[in-house]
């Protein structure tokens, strides 16, 4: 076989396909929660179509009942829990302040 034709021969390995997320009994729905909790990142964003290996389809119907369910106020908007929490406290005089001229 001349080495030219070698390059663009296509490799005999097998992959492994992975199962699609969302299977064909599963229906979309803003009041499946386990099924939505998937879709959404640790910050409360909606993970995009080529992290969830969804079609167009499932991916706009994820959007919009993910939307639903945080208007319904079943999902946060954002998850704020690390936001709020402090590691140390700042140090702060307590006490008029003297000016130094």
């Amino acid at each position: 076989m001349d080495k030219s034709k070698q390059l663009f021969r296509k490799s005999k390995r097998s992959f492994r396909r992975r199962l699609p997320p969302i299977g064909s009994g599963d229906r979309i729905d803003y009041r499946n929660m386990s099924l939505i909790s998937r879709f959404i990142s640790e910050q409360g964003k909606i993970l995009s179509r080529r992290v969830n290996r969804l079609t167009l389809k499932q991916q706009r119907l994820i959007t919009i009942a993910i939307k639903q369910a945080r208007i319904l106020s079943s999902l946060p908007f954002l998850n704020n829990e690390k936001q709020f929490e402090r590691t140390e406290s700042i140090a702060r005089p307590t006490g008029p302040r003297s000016r130094n001229k």
